[in-house]
C-alpha cells in the first residue's frame, strides 16, 4: 500500500515539474518575443500618393465614375420618390458600373 502511494505521489511529482518546467518555457519564449519585438523601431508612414501619368489617370477616371454614380441616383431619386425604385436603380448601376468603366476606359486600345 505505502509502496503504491509512494509510486503515485512521485509521478504527481513529475507531472507537477513537467508543468512548472513547460510553465517556464512558455514564460521565457514570451520574454524573447518581447524583447524582440521591443527592439523593432516602427518606421515613419507615408502618405504620399503615386504621381506618374498613369495613376493620376486612373484617379480621374475613379472620380468620373464615381460622379456619374452619384448623378444617376440623384436623378433616379428626384424622378421616382419611391424608395423601392431607388433601390433598384441603385443596385442596377452597381452591376453596370463595371460595365461602363470597361467600355469607357479600356486601356488596351
Amino acid at each position: 500500500m505505502s509502496k503504491e502511494r509512494s509510486r503515485r505521489r512521485a509521478e504527481r511529482e513529475a507531472e507537477r515539474a513537467r508543468a512548472i518546467r513547460l510553465n517556464e518555457e512558455r514564460q521565457a519564449r514570451r520574454a524573447r518575443r518581447r524583447a524582440f519585438a521591443a527592439r523593432l523601431v516602427p518606421r515613419p508612414v507615408r502618405f504620399a500618393r503615386q504621381g506618374g501619368l498613369i495613376a493620376r489617370r486612373r484617379r480621374a477616371q475613379n472620380v468620373v465614375v464615381a460622379l456619374g454614380f452619384l448623378i444617376v441616383q440623384a436623378i433616379a431619386w428626384l424622378v421616382w420618390g419611391s424608395p423601392a425604385l431607388s433601390l433598384a436603380v441603385f443596385v442596377f448601376s452597381l452591376l453596370l458600373a463595371p460595365v461602363v468603366v470597361t467600355l469607357a476606359f479600356d486601356r488596351r486600345t
